[in-house]
């Protein structure tokens, strides 16, 4: 056996005292599964005060992924909140030692992230931008100090590298036996082989959990079952779509530099050649992700399965071992101690699923959480602050499981799962698309939009158009950071919109249903804005009980009993939790979005369509701005908005998906020389930013609170509502940050999370941005602090690692009144 997993293998205690203890017949918690993340949650649920928890492991501790785990940690994740969490998890590793009396084995040797290409090394500008206002204690370091931090790398191969000190590595089972004592400090309690092997809700809303070992009955049952965490999921009938994928990496013999260096050598990544690396005693661990992944065990793990690896395939392999031996040298000429073949459960995205899952009461997952051991400390802390408050302190919808709806399969997880594998350390442009697991969801429009030459992006599993080409064969585009091949085709789409009239498709907004006779009493308490009479609409936040912003919607009244809901299409699934958590018994709410499609209008000459595909009046007087009705429209029922997002005159026009078809024609047809031009989201885009309007999941979100966002002037404090107190009390005591629009003389523009700074010191970060192509200027939308928030003011942003003069705008850049949308 290698000495890393001999190591592992001494932590597995034979003396551990649970396994002839009773298991209690009630409790708050159960928790299934022993790894690190289920160990993570059962300290962190103790520590905060439900010491009524559970934790219940088929095997020992650790068996399935934990134990074979490479144990190295970072900071970095493409997600700035997870990088926080990832922060987080390192820096609690001290105290669950020190509560536990149990070693975690951690040597914080500090990592480097390595730059062989100008794409990487632009990456990593914009990682350290992301780091200034997070925080987080990242350097740039020359390749020849590189070299000298680490002999054994040949830094020739290297524009760069980014150092972070937080950076080392630890011993995987030492660490979770480490947070299963520290839990016990707390009062809660873990059983081994205690294999779970039912779990059903009653009657009454308790759950029952079954075991070899007697029935536990339970307010709440988390899924942190790894490897096994869809035959987990099978019990409560929940289809989790995560993939367990083989994962190499290899053990060398001695090498002579490691041994005589005289202190332990930093760990570190390379993302060109997919393999990451540190010491281990007196020689190296080199890991690699693979360009082909294999999935394994697609029809289920079995239960036999524990404390065991897979036969290594080192061909399988074999080219990125070629690039690391370029890199590392000595690793050419070394002897190979062991290759290590084990399991890892990934994500469809990378991102661990966890959260309460829609539409089940208290029961919760935390699966997926590949780098466990950068994450697990983390994750157990958002866990126990969700289960404990209600609610995360941080936002984490980019790891929340309500980001994949019934759609996510698991055949598409599978396939989904083994792209995000294969493209662990390859970048993803914010331009690009990814190919795999595509038209899972379509509308009716989609094959005669892509014969328009559309480039088709996907959002909650449904297609959607981002820009036109000039046909099919022109719909290209190369991944890059800067303005790429679309920049001239969206300008055309914005100047249709803005001289003439164009039409989007928005089947992925969400459309909310709620009836019944007390539909207008509860909106009135869940939503904090104004709730619209008949045939009217208005927009409004929903708040959290902590103040926190959980949805900007927009409420239209069909009838007294009757309203429609608009949002987010990403969010649907989450808001739809939200609401069933005070939905009351005389109201009924159905997520009703993938049964309205249909077209939104914009444009100076949009009134002229519809007027010519509608019998009903729609001059100025007759539907006025924010007015909602059923009719019809281009000959098939309707649902009519007056409502637009480009900012210019405009309607939303929803249909049921069969007569989307026969709608896109009439709209065609009644356009034709009125010069209508079909338009994607990225004009969209760039259309709201010349309005400085927010969008959901960039400028809104549970980050930011309804004053520093702006979203207050929505609000109508003469009711009660959902987070009144702490918004009241956030407005009371004054807000640090607000939400700005800055013009920014750049020629590359920002994309999202790029650092603002005054006199180099950072004061806040970009939320969104990109070219206004009406107005001709680049734009960016950023939170930044109140003192750095008057119109006029100075600022910096930083951009690919330069940085670019930009001023606070005090107003919108295009009709700034809004005459356009109200005429």
């Amino acid at each position: 056996m290698t000495n890393i997993l001999a190591q592992s293998a001494l932590n597995i205690h034979k003396d551990d005292t649970s396994r002839g203890k009773p298991l209690p017949s009630h409790t708050k918690v159960v928790i299934i599964g022993g790894g690190v993340v289920g160990c993570s949650i059962l300290f962190h649920l103790a520590k905060f005060g439900w010491k009524d928890a559970i934790l219940l492991e088929r095997n020992e501790l650790t068996s399935g992924s934990s134990w074979h785990a490479a144990g190295q940690i970072h900071t970095i994740s493409s997600d700035p909140n997870i990088s926080r969490l990832q922060s987080y998890t390192i820096n609690l590793y001290k105290e669950i030692e020190e509560l536990s009396g149990h070693s975690v084995g951690l040597h914080m040797t500090g990592g480097f992230y390595l730059a062989s290409n100008k794409a990487w090394y632009d990456y990593l500008k914009r990682e350290r931008s992301k780091a200034r206002y997070m925080g987080l204690e990242q350097e740039w370091i020359s390749p020849q100090e590189l070299s000298q931090r680490h002999p054994l790398i040949d830094g020739k191969h290297y524009y760069a590298a980014l150092w972070d000190d937080q950076d080392g590595d630890l011993d995987p089972s030492g660490t979770t036996y480490a947070f299963a004592k520290a839990a016990r400090h707390y009062g809660a309690q873990y059983f081994t082989h205690t294999p779970v092997t039912a779990t059903k809700m009653r009657s009454d809303g308790l759950w029952e959990v079954t075991t070899l070992r007697g029935t536990v009955i339970a307010e709440h049952v988390v899924n942190c079952g790894g490897l096994w965490a869809r035959e987990v999921g099978h019990m409560a009938g929940l289809n989790l779509p995560v993939q367990p994928m083989e994962h190499h990496y290899l053990l060398t013999d001695r090498i002579d530099e490691v041994a005589t260096f005289g202190s332990r050598l930093p760990c570190g990544i390379d993302y060109e050649a997919n393999i990451y690396f540190r010491q281990e005693r007196e020689g190296m661990l080199l890991g690699t992700y693979e360009p082909v992944g294999v999935p394994w065990k697609v029809g289920g793990t079995p239960w036999s399965f524990g404390h065991d690896l897979l036969q290594p395939n080192l061909d399988h392999i074999a080219d990125r071992l070629e690039l690391g031996f370029e890199r590392i040298p000595a690793l050419a000429s070394v002897g190979i101690k062991d290759a290590i073949n084990g399991p890892f459960t990934f994500g469809p995205d990378g991102n661990p699923m966890i959260g309460p899952v829609p539409g089940m009461r208290n029961y919760w997952t935390a699966v997926g959480v590949m780098a466990g051991f950068c994450q697990g400390g983390g994750v157990g802390l958002t866990m126990a602050e969700w289960m404990i408050d209600g609610e995360p302190s941080i936002d984490v919808w980019a790891m929340d499981i309500a980001r994949f709806g019934n759609w996510a399969t698991p055949d598409w997880g599978t396939i989904k799962s083994c792209e995000n594998y294969e493209r662990r350390f390859v970048m993803t442009f914010p331009n690009e698309t990814l190919p795999k697991g595509r038209k899972q969801q379509t509308t009716a429009l989609y094959d005669r939009l892509v014969a328009k030459g559309a480039r088709m992006g996907q959002a909650f599993g449904l297609e959607h158009v981002l820009w036109f080409a000039d046909g099919p064969e022109d719909a290209w585009e190369d991944p890059t950071f800067e303005r790429n091949r679309s920049h001239d085709y969206v300008a055309r789409e914005v100047h249709a919109v803005r001289t003439g009239v164009g039409g989007i498709e928005i089947a992925n907004f969400a459309k909310h249903v709620i009836k019944g006779l007390g539909a207008r009493n509860w909106l009135n308490k869940t939503m904090a804005g104004y709730i619209p009479k008949p045939g009217r609409m208005t927009l409004t936040p929903m708040i959290t009980e902590k103040g926190r912003l959980y949805g900007d919607l927009t409420v239209a009244c069909l009838d007294e009993e009757h309203f429609m809901l608009f949002g987010s299409g990403a969010m649907q699934d989450a808001h739809s939790r939200f609401f069933a958590k005070t939905l009351p018994d005389d109201v009924i709410h159905e997520n009703q979005t993938a049964d309205w499609h249909g077209i939104a209008l914009s444009g100076p000459k949009s009134r002229d369509l519809l007027q010519r595909i509608t019998r009903d009046d729609v001059s100025g007087n007759a539907f006025k701005f924010r007015d909602t009705c059923k009719t019809f429209v281009g000959g098939v029922p309707v649902i009519l908005n007056r409502i637009s997002f480009s900012g210019e005159l405009g309607y939303e026009v929803y249909c049921r998906p069969q007569y989307l078809i026969r709608l896109s024609e009439a709209i065609e047809e009644a356009g034709a020389d009125l010069g209508y031009r079909w338009y994607g989201n990225r004009a969209l885009m760039s259309l709201r930013l010349e309005k400085g309007w927010g969008a959901w999941g960039l400028e809104f979100r549970p980050d930011f609170n309804a004053i520093d966002s702006g979203m207050d002037v929505f609000i109508n404090w003469n009711k009660d509502f959902v987070g009144k107190d702490a918004t009241l009390k956030l407005k009371q005591d004054g807000v640090t940050r607000k939400l700005v629009t800055l013009l920014v003389d750049t020629r590359i523009d920002v994309t999202q999370d790029e650092a603002v700074l005054k006199d180099n010191n950072a004061v806040g970060y970009v939320t969104s941005g990109g070219y206004a192509h009406h107005v001709g200027k680049s734009l960016a939308m950023a939170y930044v602090s109140s003192d750095n928030a008057d119109p006029g003011t100075a600022l910096h942003v930083e951009i690919l690692g330069e940085m670019y003069c930009a001023e606070v705008l005090g107003g919108p850049v295009y009709d700034a009144n809004g005459a356009n949308m109200r005429s």
